[in-house]
């Protein structure tokens, strides 16, 4: 048997290269042909603007159309910029409706508005209905195509509804129940419709619904979601009135793009909002520099604490050997407690209110943390120099970490109380504040230890 070699990922990326760099299209498409869709995608994320845009036009029209559907909306926006008005218009057409208001978010608005003006009337009309929610809400990312089923009506009759829908519901697995006022009052499996008798009706055998207002968070619906373990989230308006589905798939994007959101704004950084390799290098120096100047200009009151301190540094020089340590050990304590509460603010397990007990509970861990520290510290130091210095050091780390932590733990509460970003309230701020309040700590206690 002929064993013919496989083509590795590698290998394709280097054809594709070559291809392209001899603008060589029928090579482009042949490096192409092989991969799947999967396959594809990577490839296409690792070039640049033109490139992709090169590439893409390449591929074959169904395959071409559900690759689009696949890239993120940044990536989807780039390639509108070097495709022909007629391919965007035939993809933009191919789109989800939510799909399709997340691509118009990352347009021009002459553009976007060109785009939905060549809709027909139905398919514009429903991604008006999802436009028409504010940026964060889920009726953002909700699906306006479902289909739904009655009371009233019997096994057989729901099964018709559902297979005259199957090429435009966002998904069948999970049925909305609703009256003749559209208000949701069931939600039906399609495993319970295959199960049951034909002549049964939906009222007797249909689930009470979970479902989520439409103006509310999308992070929040996204997390109830995933929470509930449903594929499908119903999403109702304020008089509980079905206007559309989450599905579990758009659920866990919402929440992936949240904490790649969340994890960027602990590192001092913005989400890149594309994958690394195909982020200009301009995007990337605008999403870093601007917390780097906060910082720097944060950084400016752990000089002003030295410099106040400069005539006990001259007395003892032997406490300036210290300083990195101790500053290192703060930050890194209150950035634990900062990501540690981040983390279950966006789970659900702690609310701005319990502000009390969050903050007693890190005193005491940050106390222990501190104990123990200090305990080293004190040890090493006293062999090393001498025992009021090795003091000094066991103090100042058991101060400094109860401090950061407690300032560790109620940041990013203080963050969600004001309606913004706990992730942008957490390490970068705290690690600046805790720089300087450790070192207040630090050479107060050393003064008074020391006699200086």
């Amino acid at each position: 048997m002929i064993k013919y070699p496989v083509q590795t990922f590698d290998d394709s990326a280097d054809l594709l290269s070559r291809a392209l760099g001899a603008h060589d299209l029928a090579a482009v498409s042949q490096a192409l042909l092989p991969l799947n869709v999967n396959e594809t995608l990577d490839q296409l994320e690792r070039l640049n603007t033109v490139e992709r845009a090169v590439a893409y036009r390449t591929l074959p029209k169904g395959r071409a159309i559900e690759i689009f559907e696949r890239l993120d909306a940044a990536l989807q926006a780039d390639l509108v910029a070097g495709l022909q008005e007629a391919d965007v218009a035939e993809v933009f057409a191919e789109l989800s409706p939510d799909d399709r208001v997340a691509l118009i978010d990352e347009l021009p608005a002459s553009v976007a508005n060109r785009l939905i003006l060549g809709l027909d009337e139905r398919q514009r009309a429903l991604t008006s209905t999802v436009l028409g929610y504010a940026q964060g809400a889920v009726g953002r990312y909700m699906s306006p195509e479902f289909v739904t089923t009655h009371p009233q009506l019997n096994i057989r009759e729901t099964f018709a509804r559902v297979r005259s829908h199957l090429d435009d519901a966002e998904s069948v697995y999970t049925i909305p129940v609703t009256d003749t006022g559209r208000h949701l009052v069931g939600v039906l499996s399609l495993r319970d419709v295959l199960r049951a008798d034909d002549s049964a009706l939906v009222a007797e055998i249909m689930k009470k619904p979970l479902s989520f207002p439409a103006t509310q968070s999308a992070e929040e619906a996204a997390r109830y979601c995933a929470d509930a373990k449903v594929l499908v989230l119903p999403i109702v308006d304020a008089e509980d009135r079905l206007v559309g589905i989450l599905t579990v798939d758009d659920a866990l994007q919402i929440l992936e793009d949240a904490e790649t959101e969340d994890a960027a704004r602990s590192g001092g950084t913005e989400p890149l909002r594309r994958p690394y390799l195909a982020t200009p290098v301009s995007n990337i120096v605008r999403a870093r520099v601007v917390w780097l100047l906060v910082l720097a200009v944060g950084a400016t009151l752990t000089v002003q604490v030295i410099g106040a301190f400069e005539a006990t540094l001259e007395q003892q020089v032997v406490l300036s050997l210290f300083i990195p340590l101790l500053i290192g050990t703060g930050g890194n304590t209150g950035n634990q407690a900062a990501t540690t509460i981040t983390r279950a603010l966006a789970l659900g397990d702690v609310r701005p209110r319990d502000f009390l007990k969050v903050f007693a509970r890190e005193v005491r861990v940050g106390a222990f943390l501190g104990l123990l520290l200090g305990s080293l510290g004190f040890a090493i130091a006293s062999l090393v120099f001498t025992v009021p210095m090795g003091l000094v050091i066991g103090l100042t780390l058991l101060g400094v970490c109860t401090m950061a932590a407690s300032i560790g733990g109620l940041m990013p509460l203080l963050g969600k109380a004001v309606r913004a970003d706990p992730a942008v309230f957490s390490n970068p701020f705290i690690s600046t504040f805790v720089d300087a309040a450790g070192l207040i700590i630090y050479f107060l206690i050393a003064t008074s230890i020391l006699g200086l």
